[in-house]
């Protein structure tokens, strides 16, 4: 038996486009379709999508929504026309006040007549109210001038979160810097992407994370810790951490996400980020006590990372370096492709042309009498031996057949 089709969903944006224009909230929505309003986030945001029973019934909600959008706006362009602004009479205090006394102006013959109705004619010949003039587009953005936009919204902040994560200044900003370098040589795909800070921040938690980056000499070498003691205590206490687990914690205490997009980027489940986040807040709050509010932990790792003086290099400065690690890659697979043609024409050129079978190597036979060393010749084998050498060299004569 196969499956129909899934029910076809708007896109993020027109989700939540539809939900906003019918005044609802994240939770009155999720109340109506029966799950948490932090998965009605995560269906808007594009980080998973709904299915089975849950997808029809937000598809069904949606078009409802939809439907109810379509028929507002048929009833605003059913709706008559305001009738046409007459002119506004002034302000009686924005007239001068006649003295008593002065002499008054008598009224004009057009004043004194009744208000008559302008002609076509007159129409026409009024004077047009003044048009505004569009104002010119912005020039669209080149794409190291948004490399370079983005770089310098998010670059400090992801700095000071992977100080957390490793406890140490070079390596965070060196993770930081590749992973910027790294989405330059993939600007299209970051430029296009929902959350490009979301991406960048995934490639260089991944760096700082890596296990090979306890072998470079540099791990060996310890950093000054923070000079406060409780700084220190808690940086201590972050690095004891499994790296899931701190990981996990620095996104949702520390960054602020929720609990689907902290999953999301850990490539975990929803349930799974939870109970990391349980354990990691467990083993903060045994060491630390005064930590075990949420509220007081976000506080706290947002100190600690602003206590820090962490910068980061010039973005034209990140660009030329990935620019150059890209150009190495780049000559190295060239170089390497050369000296495996130029191997395998070399081998072509020494190669035999035919097959030549390899000699066996010898076996021992067993049961032949060993080979004896010729000696002295006896009085037959010498008279017969002397017989051979006398005879014709083509052989005895040939014999007649006689009648007896």
């Amino acid at each position: 038996m196969t499956r129909g089709p899934a029910t076809p969903l708007p896109s993020p944006k027109a989700r939540r486009r539809l939900r906003e224009a019918a005044s609802l909230t994240q939770t009155q929505l999720a109340e109506r379709v029966g799950v948490a309003p932090g998965t009605v986030r995560a269906w808007e945001s594009g980080r998973t999508t709904p299915r089975g029973r849950k997808r029809e019934a937000y598809a069904k909600l949606l078009k409802t929504l939809a439907e109810e959008e379509a028929a507002r706006q048929a009833a605003q362009t059913q709706r008559p026309a305001p009738p046409p602004k007459t002119e506004p009479t002034r302000d009686r205090l924005s007239e001068p006040e006649a003295c008593p006394g002065a002499e008054t102006e008598p009224e004009s013959e057009s004043e004194s007549e009744p208000m008559r109705e302008p002609t076509p004619d007159s129409r026409s010949r009024a004077t047009p109210e003044p048009v505004p003039e569009p104002r010119p587009a912005p020039a669209p953005l080149t794409p190291a001038q948004a490399f370079d936009a983005l770089y310098e919204f998010s670059a400090p902040a992801l700095v000071r979160q992977t100080f957390l994560l490793t406890g140490r200044r070079e390596q965070a900003r060196e993770s930081v810097e590749r992973a910027f370098q790294t989405a330059w040589e993939r600007w299209p795909e970051v430029a296009r992407d929902r959350d490009p800070v979301g991406w960048v921040r995934a490639t260089a938690y991944e760096y700082a994370l890596s296990p090979w980056q306890r072998f470079r000499p540099r791990h060996r070498h310890p950093e000054p810790p923070p000079a406060d003691p409780g700084d220190r205590t808690l940086l201590n206490t972050l690095l004891r951490l499994p790296p899931r687990h701190r990981r996990t914690l620095v996104l949702y205490d520390g960054v602020g996400l929720d609990l689907p997009e902290t999953a999301a980027e850990t490539e975990a489940s929803t349930p799974a980020a939870a109970h990391r986040l349980l354990r990691a807040r467990e083993a903060v709050a045994d060491r630390l006590p005064t930590l075990a509010d949420p509220q007081v932990l976000h506080r706290r790792l947002a100190e600690l990372a602003s206590n820090e003086r962490l910068g980061a290099a010039r973005p034209p400065a990140v660009r030329r370096g990935g620019e150059r690690r890209a150009r190495f890659r780049t000559r190295a697979a060239i170089a390497f492709t050369v000296a495996l043609i130029g191997t395998t024409a070399l081998t072509v050129r020494t190669a035999p042309t035919h097959y030549e079978p390899p000699v066996s190597p010898g076996q021992a036979v067993r049961g032949v009498p060993p080979r004896v060393a010729p000696g002295s010749l006896s009085d037959e084998e010498l008279e017969l031996r002397q017989k051979l050498r006398d005879q014709l060299q083509d052989g005895p004569e040939r014999l007649s057949p006689q009648l007896e």
